[in-house]
This record gives structure tokens, C-alpha cells and sequence, in this order.
């Protein structure tokens, strides 16, 4: 054996034992005749002593250890005299009488450490190193936890875990696809699936009844903090389930994850917000509710008075800062200045500071009466320092979202989001359909299978846009976690679905053929939803990005830098897929 003990396991009533560990060398101290070393594995760190006074081999044997050798050491576990209450295993050491090098190792390129010297770039480059360190082990092994935890639940609930292609049709809605082309059919093409949407459909019409998965998916779409190019999903589907079913499912099933993953208790039925709402209050679909500000439209109080800013604008729009009233010009100013960045794209800001007095002071003092001032007060429920905030614009839908950049901008300045408070709802009544400039048409919110609410279907002949679906995203501190529908499971119903988006009743077989007539052999009604696991993941570790609880992710550009792909194909796999690269200015 290597080992017949971890770097992590020794405790005090382990002394006296002699033991065999092996493990990775993190640093090297050396005082006098004795030398310490840090030996690390995945489960912890263990000093270990050398008295080189005593045995001159293991001098020798210490003068040869660097940074990363891969080391067996054999010896008996004592106390420590100087005890470190920062380890498990600080209250004893391993006093060495052999040592084996297994493997020696280069100078590594940053510190195996918590907190390293790498940049991001280093450190994704030289990832297996990355790893080697406490946070990002640790984050892989909450991803190992919670993807158990996630099996053991939905295995409870009686879903079958079944897999599903990864060589697909491509698919024309949705983000890009990533595609792969077919040796033995030239000039065909299969395409990486950006989700097993359709494939957990059929299954649904197989009779399988409840379906997961826990599956890569790829799209090519431009990079995030919350996006990689390839992701994965905690995808599941259900049959005979109505929304209510679905959403009480996995609202269990969240539950269960911050009980056994948090040790949090989260107590009644998550709250409920339609999103009509969501934008009117917050200006996003996935709004952060750990703090208030909502806002409130001010065009009854400050329009009509002059200000042609207000007066010209589509929208006005406040928030209420509590306790702001102190900020100073030079930091409103600064607020001013971060709004019309073009990021947010706010042409400005107005703002008006409640005294302790009661008097309204604002930037904008010689268009407003102090009546008018108190109606503003009285209609922002503001109080004596409190900071109220506005923004207009000739775009309703724009302005909200900029407010809502604002809004979470004050919530980080003030301290509002804390990563250990957790806040979560379901967004529901998602629109069916939003215009797409760039195609010039209606194109699906989420994808062409959703069920339009039943109350609104009369609406797909007469105004489709004004149609709701069956929609839900479950949102977390801001961050959508997961999301899904109900399905069409009615062969003319998707046929008007895809009329609507303007497919030809060609187009719609050529590329759903497998699905409408599937649907024609008595499809169940049936309804899904489909979990990022990694920002799951990232959420449960109060990480800013998702990359840091993948094992190997891409950089911001889609690129791997440790494997350094996308790569170009040499000339011979190209002339076996007839394909031939051609540079396009």
C-alpha cells in the first residue's frame, strides 16, 4: 500500500500508531537540525517532522524534497507541542522514519495555495494545478454532493434517470448550435444539443412518466460570469402534471438541497410573482428580493411641470433609498456618471434627498414646488433620510431595466445581498412570444413546445403577442436557477405554434416531423423543467462565477487554454469530412 492513512484523518487518538501517508509536498520549513513539511492530499494537511540530528538519511532524504514531490512517508503520530487550531489535524504530527520520493515535480507556476499568485488565464492554463488547491476542490466536491443529493431526491419521487443523445438534429430556434460534421454522410451535419427538449418530450409519449437527467448541453452564444459554452443541466420532465404539480416538485426539491447542502430550513411555499410584475418592480425577470426598493412610476407627480425631461418621457420611474439621504454630491455625481455608462445607457439622473426636517431637497428644485416635492415624498413612501432616485426614458421597457441595474448597483453599495441570505421565487405568466428586430418576426420566449396559457389560446388568431404561457423560472437572489413549461402535447396546436413563428407546414416536418407525428399516438400532457446545476453550484459556495466550480472550464472567450481548443484540423481529417476552410474578410 501507499498509504494506510489520509492527510486529513489523524486525530490525537491516533498517537503512538505508526502510519504510511502519501500526498503532495506543500512547503518546507527548516529550523535548526529539524525540518517540517506540509504534506497535502484531498482530505487535508499533515506536518510532518524530520530530526535530522537524530537520522542523517533523512537529511539527505529532506535536502532532495521541493515544492509538489510526490512523497510516501512512514512514521508514528505524536503530539505537537506547537498546535495549530486552524487544522483538524493540528493537534499532532508525524514523526518520519522513511521517506519515498514517488515523483518529483517542476516549480509550479503559481502557489498551491488559497489565495494564489495566479491570474485567471495562468491558473485556467494549468488548471490541474488550480485544482490542487482548497477552494476549487472544494467547490468540486459540493458539485459531487449536490449531484447526489439531486439523484437520491428525484429517485424518491419515482423518476428514472435515462440518457439521451448527444449527436442531434440541429435545431433553427434558440441559441446558435455548436455542429459536427458527419464523416460517413458528407456534407451532412449533427449538432450538439443546446437540450434534450424534445428527445424528454418523446419519452414522455413512451409512457416513462417521469424522466431526469443530469446532462451536458452547448450553446454558442457569447460568454457570461453565468454562462459557459457547454453546461450542465439537471433536466426533468413529468407526465399527467399541471404547472402547480411541477412548480411543488421542485420547490421539494430545492428545499431538500439547502437542508442537506446549507443545513438551511426554508419554511412555506416559495413566493409567487407574475412577469408583468417583475418587470413593473424591478426591471428584470429574474429579480433579487433579499432587499425592497421596488419601483414606483412617477408620471402623475412630475410630469406637467416644465421639465421637458419628464414631460417628453415614456416612462419616470423611482426608488427609494432608505437611509441614503447622507450621500454626498460628489457620490451622487458618481451614481450619475455610472448610470450613463454604456452598459446601463441612462442619459442621466435626477435625485431628491428627504431632510430630517421633512423638506424635499432635489436636483432638480427650480421646475418643482415643495407641494409637488411632498407629493413625490408621500407617493416613494420615503422617509426623513431616506435618497430617492429617478430615471426617465422614451423606452418603458428600457428605462425599468437601467433602474433595475441601478437598484442592484445601491443594494451592493449599501451591503443588501448577502451571499448567506437566500431568497427565492417562482416568475410565472412568461409572455409567449417577443419580437425579434433582427429576424423581423415573433419569436418563442422559450422554446416552440411551451403551452400557451388556456384562458389566452383564443388570442393566437386574433393577437399573439398578448398571449401568456405556461412558463416558470425559479429565481434565487437574482439568479435564474432553473426553468421550464408546460408542453403543447396537441399535434395541431404545435402545428399553430409553428405558423405562428413563421415556419412553412414544410419547414415545420422537415425539422419537427419526429414530434408532431409522435404526438398523433396519444401524447400524455405533460410539463418539465430544467435546472442549472452550475449555478446551483456556485450559489450554494457564494461564488461570482460559474467557472470556479467547473472542473475544466472555458475563459471568457470560449476558449480552453489548457488543452489550447479550438484548434485547427490538419488537411487530412478536413479532405475525409469534404470540408475545406475558406477566410472570409
Amino acid at each position: 500500500m501507499y498509504r494506510d492513512k489520509t492527510c486529513g484523518e489523524l486525530r490525537i487518538a491516533n498517537v503512538g500508531e505508526t502510519v504510511t501517508l502519501a500526498g503532495w509536498v506543500q512547503r518546507i520549513r527548516k529550523m535548526g537540525g529539524m525540518t517540517f513539511i506540509d504534506l497535502r492530499d484531498r482530505y487535508g494537511i499533515t506536518q510532518i517532522v524530520f530530526n535530522t540530528e537524530v537520522n542523517s538519511d533523512l537529511k539527505d532524504a529532506a535536502n532532495l524534497l521541493g515544492r509538489e514531490f510526490v512523497v510516501q512517508i512512514k512514521g508514528v503520530v505524536t503530539e505537537r507541542t506547537s498546535k495549530n487550531p486552524k487544522l483538524p489535524t493540528g493537534d499532532i504530527e508525524i514523526e518520519a522514519s522513511e521517506v519515498k520520493v514517488l515523483n518529483s515535480s517542476a516549480i509550479p507556476p503559481f502557489t498551491i495555495e488559497d489565495e494564489s499568485d495566479g491570474g485567471d488565464d495562468l491558473r485556467m492554463k494549468y488548471r490541474y494545478l488550480d485544482l490542487r488547491r482548497n477552494p476549487v476542490r472544494k467547490n468540486i466536491e459540493l458539485r459531487h454532493r449536490m449531484t447526489m443529493e439531486v439523484r437520491r431526491y428525484l429517485d424518491s419521487k419515482g423518476f428514472l434517470e435515462i440518457e439521451t443523445p448527444m449527436l442531434i438534429g440541429s435545431t433553427p430556434e434558440g441559441a446558435r448550435d455548436f455542429v459536427v460534421p458527419s464523416r460517413m454522410n458528407h456534407g451532412q451535419f449533427y449538432a450538439l444539443p443546446q437540450s434534450p427538449q424534445t428527445l424528454k418530450q418523446l419519452l414522455m409519449v413512451a409512457g416513462m412518466d417521469r424522466y431526469f437527467q443530469i446532462v451536458k448541453c452547448f450553446r454558442d452564444e457569447d460568454l457570461r460570469a453565468d454562462r459557459q459554452p457547454e453546461f450542465t443541466q439537471i433536466d426533468c420532465e413529468m407526465s399527467f402534471v399541471e404547472q402547480e404539480d411541477v412548480l411543488n416538485l421542485f420547490e421539494g426539491m430545492a428545499k431538500h438541497l439547502f437542508k442537506e447542502i446549507r443545513g438551511i430550513e426554508i419554511e412555506g411555499q416559495f413566493p409567487r410573482m407574475t412577469w408583468a410584475d417583475a418587470m413593473r418592480l424591478y426591471g428584470s425577470d429574474k429579480p433579487d428580493t433579499r432587499f425592497g426598493m421596488t419601483f414606483v412610476e412617477l408620471d402623475d407627480v412630475l410630469k406637467g411641470h416644465g421639465f421637458s425631461v419628464f414631460d417628453n418621457a415614456a416612462y419616470i420611474g423611482g426608488i427609494c433609498v432608505e437611509g441614503a439621504a447622507s450621500y454626498t454630491r460628489k457620490q451622487i455625481d458618481q451614481l450619475t456618471e455610472w448610470v450613463k455608462r454604456p452598459q446601463i445607457g441612462a442619459k442621466g439622473m435626477v435625485y431628491a434627498r428627504v431632510e430630517a426636517d421633512g423638506n424635499v431637497k432635489s436636483s432638480v428644485d427650480k421646475f418643482y414646488t415643495q407641494e409637488v416635492l411632498q407629493q413625490l415624498k408621500e407617493k416613494m413612501n420615503a422617509k426623513p433620510g431616506d435618497l430617492i432616485l429617478i430615471l426617465s426614458g422614451d423606452n418603458a421597457m428600457k428605462t425599468r431595466k437601467q433602474l433595475g441595474e441601478l437598484r442592484l448597483e445601491m443594494g451592493n453599495r449599501l451591503g443588501l445581498r448577502d451571499k448567506n441570505v437566500f431568497s427565492c421565487l417562482w416568475v410565472i405568466d412568461f409572455p409567449m412570444f417577443e419580437w425579434s428586430e433582427e429576424e423581423g418576426r415573433l419569436m418563442a420566449m422559450h422554446h416552440p413546445f411551451t403551452h400557451p396559457k388556456e384562458e389566452d389560446i383564443p388570442l393566437l388568431d386574433t393577437d399573439p403577442a398578448a398571449v401568456r404561457a405556461d412558463a416558470y423560472d425559479m429565481v434565487i437572489n437574482g439568479v435564474e436557477v432553473g426553468g421550464g413549461s408546460i408542453r403543447i402535447h396537441d399535434s395541431a396546436l404545435q402545428a399553430k405554434m409553428f405558423d405562428i413563428l413563421g415556419f412553412t407546414p414544410e419547414k415545420a416536418r422537415e425539422q419537427f416531423g419526429f414530434l408532431m407525428n409522435a404526438f398523433t399516438y396519444g401524447a400524455p400532457p405533460h410539463g418539465g423543467l430544467a435546472y442549472g446545476l452550475d449555478r446551483w453550484v456556485s450559489l450554494m459556495a457564494g461564488l461570482d462565477s460559474i467557472r470556479d466550480c467547473i472542473a475544466f472550464p472555458k475563459n471568457n472567450s470560449g476558449r480552453d487554454v489548457m488543452l489550447d481548443a479550438p484548434a485547427p484540423l490538419d488537411q487530412k481529417q478536413l479532405d475525409e469530412l469534404s470540408l475545406a476552410v475558406v477566410e472570409i474578410d
